[in-house]
């Protein structure tokens, strides 16, 4: 699937953040399974990459948020939209796939619609949730939005756009074994988890900013809670675009016992038994496989106090999912160490709160529609692709 394939098929894909680049690692997998000589290139991982992708922005890089942090980097994300609007000019790829990362996406879209390119959004970007005036320039540069969740499909028809619900990606990576006891069992076991034991996992975020932002905290509300719960074991999850080593320099001081570990994320998941999660796509993986979480949003503060006038209420995917606060979010001036370790420290003391949680969080998996979401996607952009 080398870009540099004579007779290939080219497609431009922008995957700038870990959930994102899954999915597009997925539909690459797929079209190289259906034996589609693809031309592939764009924004995503080094595991796009070894798929024959070509890599002219990196997600590792790219994964910013917040208005601070996107200034700070912007001769990168001007050198990178350059570059793509360039080749995507040169290449005229068959179709551009964006996904999700709306404020560098959307600008593209509107130059690619310029050059006479097809452009799908595919992991539609919050619009439904915050600057819902965003949907008119959807509706203006791009063909057609693929949606992961049930509850945006009203809101896109209301403003005449062109989407499909797919259902969500998540449903294909969630391997029934991961609920098995004995399997988990056995895995807990081969970590050095024992059977006493219940395990707090930590998951800072994909993002560097995010986890300077929140894992020294998590980690303060982690130490006040194993002095208050001696069958405590911590376990860190290291995100996909994310290496160990960057997260060794927050644990130097660190006198609790802990387990840091990199592997596919519901495989990690499913060895904890609660979590405090940095906002975004792994609290859906959490709540998919019912624990209870804390979950955490901190940003700058002029971002923080724009984007709650903006979003006042419920910012946490499972409980967006489910329609109401299932679990507790914290955000921004709640997140400290000692109002995190006082919202997990509810569910650590009572089982029943803890139950209601895993039972309620059981309701998001029928939600999310059924499995075979890149297929179906692959589907729909075939039209582009034999044109």
């Amino acid at each position: 699937m080398s870009a540099a394939a004579g007779d290939a098929t080219s497609v431009m894909m922008v995957a700038a953040e870990a959930s994102s680049a899954l999915f597009a690692q997925r539909l690459l997998e797929h079209w190289k399974k259906e034996g589609r000589d693809i031309a592939a290139f764009g924004v995503g991982t080094r595991e796009m990459e070894s798929l024959g992708f070509e890599r002219l922005g990196k997600s590792e890089e790219m994964a910013i948020v917040g208005a601070a942090e996107i200034i700070s980097h912007y001769g990168l994300l001007k050198g990178v939209f350059d570059r793509l609007v360039e080749e995507a000019a040169r290449r005229r790829p068959k179709v551009v796939i964006v996904m999700d990362y709306p404020e560098f996406n959307l600008m593209l879209a509107k130059k690619l619609h310029a050059l006479g390119l097809k452009v799908v959004y595919y992991i539609s970007p919050q619009v439904w949730a915050w600057r819902k005036g965003r949907v008119k320039t959807i509706k203006k540069y791009c063909e057609n939005v693929f949606l992961l969740f049930p509850f945006e499909v009203s809101f896109y028809e209301k403003h005449g756009v062109q989407n499909q619900f797919i259902g969500h990606p998540l449903l294909d990576e969630l391997d029934p074994q991961l609920e098995d006891e004995h399997w988990r069992h056995l895995r807990r076991n081969q970590c050095g988890i024992r059977d006493e034991e219940r395990v707090l996992g930590l998951m800072p975020g994909s993002r560097r900013l995010e986890i300077k932002n929140l894992f020294p905290r998590q980690l303060e509300a982690a130490k006040i809670l194993c002095r208050e719960h001696a069958d405590l074991r911590v376990l860190i999850l290291v995100a996909p675009t994310v290496e160990k080593e960057e997260l060794l320099p927050y644990l130097e001081d660190v006198r609790f016992p802990y387990i840091l570990m990199k592997d596919e994320p519901f495989r990690m998941i499913a060895l904890t038994d609660f979590m405090l999660a940095t906002s975004g796509t792994a609290t859906l993986m959490v709540g998919m496989l019912k624990k209870p979480m804390v979950i955490m949003y901190r940003v700058a503060w002029l971002t923080a106090i724009i984007g709650r006038i903006i979003i006042p209420g419920l910012f946490g995917l499972p409980n967006l999912v489910l329609g109401r606060k299932v679990v507790p979010e914290l955000f921004q001036w709640d997140c400290t160490p000692g109002k995190i370790a006082a919202a997990m420290d509810a569910f650590l003391k009572n089982p029943a709160l803890a139950d209601q949680a895993r039972r309620e969080l059981g309701e998001i998996v029928p939600q999310l529609g059924d499995r075979g979401a890149t297929k179906r996607v692959a589907e729909s952009l075939r039209k582009y692709l034999d044109s």
